[in-house]
């Protein structure tokens, strides 16, 4: 169950990072679970397919893509231990969220 516009599309914005944990990777979908397979097979974003950010960390839903966008954007401008700090408020072991995902 999820947010939706009138347009019926929600947005998410989502964290990624790879399996050393060295990098985070702030993205933004209208179909979260549909993006992190593309990632998961190499069809994402040149960054992530460079680094390997495969493991879901963080996500958030919106009613609309357009909040997501904003909200991405404000992410991308934290700093690094923001950002873990928002990470570990919801995911304190850092688990890979794509298994509650499906």
């Amino acid at each position: 169950m999820g947010y939706k516009n009138s347009s019926g599309k929600c947005g998410y914005v989502y964290i990624l990072t790879n399996k050393s944990k060295s990098v985070l990777y702030i993205g933004v979908s209208s179909t979260l679970d549909k993006r992190i397979i593309e990632h998961k097979y190499g069809q994402g974003s040149k960054f992530t397919i460079k680094y390997n950010c495969t493991i879901l960390l963080y996500y958030e839903k919106y009613p609309n893509i357009n909040e997501a966008i904003a909200r991405e954007k404000q992410l991308k401008n934290w700093h690094r231990s923001w950002k873990l700090n928002l990470i570990k408020s919801k995911n304190p072991t850092l688990n890979n969220l794509w298994k509650n995902l499906s």
